[in-house]
């Protein structure tokens, strides 16, 4: 009978390196909010997420009806792509940095990435359960 961590801990390792690089973005958007001509970055975590455990990502795939058309492979399918933010209100020197919306987004990255910490802790506790063979 083999064991695998890769099952055991299930996508949450995957979700927590992603939620981890992705506060590296949002901070990085808050950081540059008074810059002229910075645009904000993301990218779609369920997609980067679907990707990253090998399944296809859940929104359809761009398809090329001609031959002239460009490829669906741009913008996004590749796991550390980097998409641009649309603004709501755009800023007069280019700045696409809303600082009410990245923080409510870092906010919730925040949070999740936190879930998603203690969800592992609590299968690495119980993984330390049972091979001291104790109950608690």
């Amino acid at each position: 009978m083999s064991f695998s961590l890769d099952k055991y801990f299930g996508i949450h390792q995957q979700a927590l390196s992603l939620r981890s690089q992705r506060n590296t973005v949002l901070a990085n958007n808050l950081a540059n909010a008074d810059t002229p001509g910075f645009k904000a970055r993301d990218f779609d975590f369920r997609t980067v997420l679907a990707q990253a455990g090998g399944q296809a990502p859940a929104v359809d795939q761009v398809r090329v009806t001609h031959s002239r058309h460009l490829g669906g492979s741009a913008g996004g399918t590749d796991p550390g792509a980097l998409l641009y933010r649309v603004p709501l209100q755009p800023a007069q020197d280019g700045n696409t940095v809303e600082a009410d919306r990245e923080q409510a987004a870092f906010a919730e990255n925040s949070v999740r990435y936190q879930a998603s910490l203690q969800f592992l802790n609590s299968r690495i506790q119980s993984m330390i359960n049972v091979l001291k063979g104790g109950n608690s």
